[in-house]
Formats: structure tokens, sequence, C-alpha cells
């Protein structure tokens, strides 16, 4: 397990509320909170991935120049991989985890999206 931010690939999500992305991430997606500076700012890590939970209240939230203000939501996505698409996606419909689409397949293996309690989009996929 990687010991620092340098050894982590880091992705950072605009979140609306970030106790309850952090929670999300822990409880659904088998994150582990590596700091929580809440309500600014969290850190959750599942591996190698460290993904970075800003909040209105971060630095990351501050707005542009031109006034415009960091947001949730759009297509990018982390992916994650999974043994058993359909047992996960069974266990996260019972959960709750709301669904953007159903499983598909294509040449590589199946996907699904899901989204997180502000509107970030992650990936589930099962290689073939």
């Amino acid at each position: 397990m990687p010991d620092n931010a340098g050894d982590f690939v880091s992705i950072r999500y605009m979140v609306d509320d970030v106790d309850k992305a952090v929670e999300f991430y822990a409880r659904h997606l088998g994150f582990t909170v590596r700091t929580d500076f809440a309500p600014a700012f969290a850190d959750v890590i599942r591996g190698d991935l460290r993904l970075l939970l800003s909040g209105p209240a971060s630095s990351a939230g501050r707005a542009m120049p031109d006034g415009a203000i960091p947001g949730p939501g759009g297509w990018n996505r982390i992916h994650l991989m999974v043994d058993d698409l359909a047992a996960e996606v069974d266990r996260l419909r019972a959960e709750g985890v709301d669904f953007r689409n159903d499983v598909i397949s294509g040449p590589g293996g199946q996907q699904v999206l899901l989204r997180d309690p502000s509107g970030n989009v992650v990936e589930l996929f099962q290689a073939r």
C-alpha cells in the first residue's frame, strides 16, 4: 500500500456533501478514508487510487476568474474492475445505489454506470 500522496494515482471529484461522499465510497465501493477535513475536503483510497472529494468550501470549489463555479457531475469517471459484475449490481441495487444505466456488453467485457450522491459517475467493469 502506498504511504504518501505521491505514490497514488489521484483523481478529484467535486461533491455537494463531503460526508455523504465519504460514506458512499467507503460503504458501497470498498474505499478507506485517508484524511477527512469535512465539510471542505476528504480523500479516500482503494489500492493505488486516491479519490479526492472536494466540497463547495474547498479551495478546488472556488469560482474561476470568469465566475464559473466548479461542480460535480459530467461524464469523466473512475473505472473500477470487478470479478462478478452481476453480483456487484445486485448488491449495490439492494443498498439503494443509483444506476445511470443497465449492464451493457462490449468487445472487452461488461460495464455499468452508477452515480455517487453528487451525481459523479463511477464505472464498474468486468473483463471477458
